[in-house]
């Protein structure tokens, strides 16, 4: 028997059941702020580029002989694969910030994708460029 002081007793309620949300717990929230983003845009790739093509274009805008720049070209080329063999981040202004994200290595060598990041507007640093 219940006495009359006593409170009834709620029925037990299971561990994993859901319990009904009251008004008064909800947080008040901020009317979202709607941002527009550009949708990622496609790359058309264009020609490769080789190291024959590579070193006939630096000794153009250069104006050094062929015989000079192309020693230092694959010097240069050298020094980058071992930096980026090493997973260290290469850094080159007008190239731009070069980081690699994931490697996988296969039977014929190692595959890696890298995150290159070029700043907004390369300036060519050769004025007879520049008008063309």
């Amino acid at each position: 028997m219940r006495r009359s002081s006593e409170k009834p007793t709620k029925p037990a309620s299971k561990p994993g059941a859901a319990k009904p949300v009251t008004s008064q717990s909800k947080a008040p929230v901020a009317p979202a702020d709607p941002r527009i983003m550009a949708a990622p845009e496609a790359v058309v790739l264009g020609p490769v580029l080789r190291k024959k093509e590579l070193i006939e274009a630096v000794v153009e805008r250069s104006g050094i002989k062929k015989k000079d720049a192309k020693p230092v070209i694959e010097a240069m080329l050298a020094v980058m694969g071992t930096a980026l063999a090493q997973n260290r981040e290469v850094n080159l202004p007008d190239l731009g910030r070069i980081k690699i994200r994931r490697e996988k290595q296969l039977a014929n060598g190692r595959m890696m994708v890298a995150k290159i990041r070029q700043p907004v507007a390369a300036k060519d640093k050769n004025p007879s460029n520049a008008e063309q």
